[in-house]
C-alpha cells in the first residue's frame, strides 16, 4: 500500500531533530518498498472513460490543494454547459443562485421540463426583474451539481464568484492534463472562448442545424423545444429574446442556401428529386434576369447582394430538412400535409417528409452523404441471415426507393443544364408528382 504523503508531511513536521534522525532510514525504506502517493482519490470509483474504453478510476490520487483546482475545473464545466445549452446571458448565468433550481413540470405523456428562476438585468430596472428559464435536463443535473459544489445556502450565487476568463484557462490546462487524458476526454484547443461566444453558437447551431442533429452530446432538438417552451411561456421574457435571436440567424441562413443552390445550378450541378423541375424553373428565371440586368445596366456586378434580391421570396417559402429542402410554396401540394390531413398548416411536417416522392422537395449533393448512409444501412440488414423474409422484402423496397434517390443526385450533379424529369414510380405508389 503507497504511503501516505499528506500524513508523512503533517508528521515529520511536528517531530524533533533527534528522533526524525532516528527513523529517517525506516521511513527511506518505506517509501522504497511503498511508494508515496496522495491522500485523496486512492481508491476512486471506477466509471467508463468518454473515449469508450475500460472503466478506470474517475481520479487520479490528489492533493488537498489540488481538490481545490478540481472543485473550480467541474464548476467551470457546469458554467460552460449551462451557457452553451440554454442560451443564457452571462448576467442571468452569474444571477442563479442556489435554490433557482424550480421543480420540474410533468407534462402529457408522462415527460419533465426543467426550469431555472434567474433575474434579466440588460436593458431592465436597477437590480434586474425575475425570469424563468425552460431548460433540458442535462442543464438542470449541471445546476444540482454546481450547487452541491458550492454548499452555499439559499440565496447565494451558483457561479457569482467565478471569473470565466481566468476559470477556464484552468479547465483547459486539466481536461488537456493527465487528469483528462485519465478520463479519455478530447483535448480542448487554444483559442479564446467566452460566454457570449457559446450564446452566439448555439443560436446559429438552432437556426443551422435540421431535424435537432447531435452537438456536444446535447440533443439540439430538445434544446429547441425547450427554448420554444420558454418562449411561449414567458412571451415578454429574455428567453423570448433568445428564440427570436435565433429565427433571425435561421432566416439568414435560409437565404444562403438558395443562393448555394444557384451557384450550383450555373456551375451546372443541377438539383435532383420532385421539384427539382419547378427549382431550376425558378433559377433559370433568375439567370436570365442577371444576364438582362448586365447588359442594359453594365455598371451592376453579379454579385451576391443581387441574387439576394432576386432569391429573397423563393428563399422565404424554404424549410430544410435533414435530408433534402423543403420549398413550401404551395400547402395543397406538400405530401406530408395531405398524409396528415392538415393542408390549411402554414408549415410543413418535416417528422413526415418523404422527400422522394413529395413534389416541392428537392436533393442536392450536400444530401448525398446522409442517403448514402441510409443505403449502406439497409445493405447491412439485407445481408443479415436472422432478418425475416417478410422484413427483408420491405426492407429491399426502402434500400431501392433510397438507391433511386442516390442515382437521380448522381445523375443530376454530372449533367449539363438540362431539366430532369420526375424520378420513377414503383407500381402501386401514387404519382404525387404529377398529382
Amino acid at each position: 500500500m503507497p504511503f501516505t504523503a499528506l500524513w508523512a508531511d503533517r508528521t515529520w513536521s511536528k517531530l524533533p531533530l533527534r528522533h526524525v534522525e532516528q527513523i529517517r532510514p525506516h521511513l527511506e525504506h518505506a517509501v522504497r518498498v511503498l511508494g508515496v502517493q496522495h491522500a485523496w482519490g486512492r481508491n476512486a470509483a471506477p466509471v467508463s472513460g468518454a473515449d469508450g474504453g475500460q472503466p478506470r478510476p474517475w481520479t487520479l490520487p490528489v492533493s488537498y490543494h489540488e481538490i481545490r483546482g478540481l472543485v473550480t475545473a467541474v464548476r467551470t464545466a457546469c458554467l460552460i454547459l449551462t451557457a452553451a445549452a440554454s442560451g443564457m446571458r452571462t448576467s442571468e448565468l452569474l444571477e442563479l443562485r442556489v435554490g433557482s433550481r424550480l421543480s420540474p413540470r410533468m407534462v402529457t405523456g408522462g415527460g419533465q421540463r426543467f426550469r431555472l428562476a434567474s433575474k434579466v438585468i440588460k436593458g431592465r430596472q436597477f437590480g434586474g426583474e425575475n425570469d424563468e428559464w425552460v431548460v433540458v435536463a442535462e442543464v438542470d443535473q449541471a445546476i444540482a451539481l454546481a450547487k452541491r459544489l458550492h454548499g452555499g445556502d439559499i440565496g447565494e450565487p451558483v457561479f457569482g464568484a467565478m471569473v470565466f476568463h481566468t476559470s477556464y484557462p484552468r479547465l483547459r490546462n486539466w481536461i488537456n492534463g493527465p487528469a483528462g487524458h485519465q478520463l479519455g476526454l478530447t483535448p480542448i484547443p487554444a483559442g479564446p472562448l467566452n460566454l457570449r461566444m457559446l450564446r452566439r453558437t448555439l443560436a446559429q447551431e438552432l437556426a443551422q442545424r435540421p431535424g435537432g442533429l447531435l452537438a456536444a452530446k446535447i440533443h439540439l432538438k430538445h434544446v429547441s423545444t425547450a427554448t420554444t417552451e420558454g418562449y411561449a411561456n414567458r412571451p415578454g421574457g429574455s428567453q423570448a429574446l433568445f428564440h427570436a435571436q435565433v429565427q433571425e440567424l435561421e432566416e439568414e441562413h435560409h437565404l444562403h442556401l438558395p443562393i448555394d443552390a444557384f451557384r450550383q445550378f450555373q456551375a451546372g450541378q443541377l438539383p435532383a428529386g420532385p421539384g427539382a423541375r419547378d427549382l431550376i424553373a425558378t433559377f433559370t428565371h433568375v439567370d436570365g434576369a442577371l444576364q438582362e440586368g448586365a447588359s442594359l445596366e453594365p455598371s451592376v456586378l453579379d454579385t451576391d447582394r443581387r441574387v439576394e434580391n432576386l432569391l429573397r421570396t423563393h428563399a422565404g417559402t424554404l424549410h430544410v430538412g435533414p435530408a433534402n429542402y423543403c420549398w413550401f410554396r404551395d400547402p395543397t401540394k406538400a405530401l406530408c400535409l395531405r398524409l396528415a390531413g392538415t393542408t390549411e398548416a402554414t408549415r410543413p411536417l418535416i417528422g413526415l417528409c418523404d422527400s422522394a416522392r413529395c413534389p416541392q422537395a428537392t436533393h442536392h449533393a450536400c444530401h448525398r452523404p446522409i442517403w448514402a448512409e441510409q443505403a449502406a444501412t439497409f445493405q447491412a440488414f439485407l445481408g443479415n441471415p436472422r432478418v425475416p423474409t417478410g422484413e427483408k422484402t420491405r426492407l429491399r423496397r426502402e434500400h431501392d426507393r433510397v438507391q433511386r434517390v442516390l442515382d437521380s443526385i448522381d445523375q443530376a450533379t454530372s449533367t449539363a443544364m438540362s431539366t430532369p424529369a420526375c424520378p420513377s414510380v414503383p407500381s402501386g405508389e401514387p404519382d404525387i408528382c404529377r398529382s
